[in-house]
């Protein structure tokens, strides 16, 4: 898989496009949020140089071909209110895993189902993924409705399966194959 030159993927409102270290205040404003990274199991951004390490990685990722992060940018404005991207690459199974994180000021906006449609079809399209899955805390009730809403069904539950914060933490695993999402008319 490669990633150069980085695919950029838009819709009416939003621009998914490589971040840059001029996005680490933005960045940093989603990242430190609490309420934000309640269910992200990352550490708090406790500086914009925290932010500007995080571009970085992600960038050096995507340089590696390894897997990809795009900053969701406001059309509008410029300014960067979130991330998307397939953080788990599984090649030889033609398989990705997707994640995402939205400022909290652009919840309920319909933006994170905007962004995630227009992600999905550009993997099953673009990458030629046979299917796409995603992973949430199982106390993050927004994130499940959200994945259902775009057509994502639940493939498992998993009991304490991963520990964070002091914590054990239970996950759920969401799941789309291609084929579903050619039903739905997410891609091609």
């Amino acid at each position: 898989m490669q990633f150069t030159p980085y695919p950029l993927i838009e819709t009416k409102r939003l621009k998914m496009r490589k971040l840059t270290d001029d996005d680490a205040h933005d960045v940093f404003l989603m990242r430190s949020d609490p309420e934000v990274m309640r269910y992200i199991p990352r550490p708090l951004a406790l500086t914009e140089e925290d932010a500007l390490a995080l571009i970085r990685m992600v960038n050096d990722f995507s340089d590696n071909n390894e897997k990809i992060n795009w900053g969701i940018e406001w059309k509008a404005t410029g300014q960067i209110i979130g991330t998307i991207g397939f953080v788990n690459i599984k090649p030889s199974h033609f398989r990705a895993e997707i994640g995402y994180a939205l400022a909290r000021d652009w919840h309920r906006k319909g933006i994170m189902s905007e962004a995630l449609l227009a992600t999905m079809k550009h993997g099953f399209e673009e990458f030629h993924f046979h299917s796409i899955e995603a992973i949430v805390d199982a106390e993050n009730i927004a994130s499940a409705s959200l994945l259902i809403s775009t057509g994502f069904r639940q493939e498992a539950f998993f009991k304490e399966d991963f520990y964070y914060n002091n914590n054990f933490r239970n996950s759920i695993h969401f799941g789309m194959l291609k084929s579903e999402a050619l039903q739905y008319g997410i891609c091609k």
